[in-house]
Order: C-alpha cells, then structure tokens, then sequence
C-alpha cells in the first residue's frame, strides 16, 4: 500500500474512510496524463492488487468525482473517461476529442476567455434556477489530424 498522501486529510472532509482502492486510484491518476477508463485503471491496478474488483474500480471513481479529486467525461465510444483534478487554474483545461479513433487532446489556448464567458455563464444559470454550480467541462468533438 502506498503512503498516505497529502489528499488523505482533503479526503476525510468529504468520507471517513481511506482505503487502499482509493489510494492507489487516486495515486495512478496523479501520476498519468492518459485519460483511462475504468477498464484500463483495473488493468493498471490489478497486477500489483490482484483483490481490487471492477465493481470496487467503478464505485471508487465515482465517490472521486463527486469529492473533487477527478474529472469525468464521455467521449465517442460511450465510456467514461477520467483524469485527475489538481485544482490549480494554471492546470485547468479542456478537451479535443477524435470521434473516429477516440483520441483526446488536453488544450488551454483562450482559457481566459473561455473562463470568463463560462463564470458569466454560470453566474446566470445559478440566479436563473436557483442552482450551485461546482464546476463546468467543456469538450470540442470532431477528427483528429490523422483521422480527418
């Protein structure tokens, strides 16, 4: 079992419990810039923990998102994908997404624009329907390079 690492404390303000599964999926999203479906976090993680289930992969990645520790998109293919969330702005981005072969590019070019046209955005919506946004995605869908 790795260490415990700096979101351990972040962690018990959302859930009580820290367990292995949430370590080590938090910790292999950290260290990655892949954005991997569940599948592919199970195939990553099963050889060094043979006891860590899909179903444990799937209910962890979800209580991660809801705390704030990943992103979750949907590309082309109709699986989820995740990332991990550092919280930085400087590392706030989005995506470009090939719906032929599903590859994804992180961009951040006019992020400031962007940001302030979707705070504006959000600033409304909230007043309009009386509703607390926590947090936006915005993905472009189309061909890549390669596939156009």
């Amino acid at each position: 079992m790795p260490g415990p690492h700096k979101w351990q404390q972040r962690f018990r303000t959302h859930v009580s419990r820290w367990t292995v599964p949430r370590e080590v999926i938090l910790d292999l999203l950290s260290r990655t810039s892949k954005h991997m479906s569940a599948k592919e976090i199970y195939a990553s993680l099963y050889k060094m923990y043979p006891g860590i289930g899909l179903t444990t992969i799937y209910r962890t990645l979800d209580l991660l998102m809801r705390t704030g520790f990943i992103n979750k998109f949907t590309i082309g293919d109709g699986q989820s994908r995740y990332e991990f969330k550092s919280g930085k702005k400087k590392e706030h981005h989005h995506h470009l997404t090939c719906i032929k072969c599903g590859k994804i590019i992180d961009y951040s070019d006019f992020m400031d624009e962007e940001l302030e046209f979707v705070k504006k955005t959000e600033e409304t919506l909230s007043k309009r329907h009386n509703f607390n946004v926590l947090g936006h995605n915005i993905e472009f869908y189309g061909l890549c390079e390669k596939c156009k």
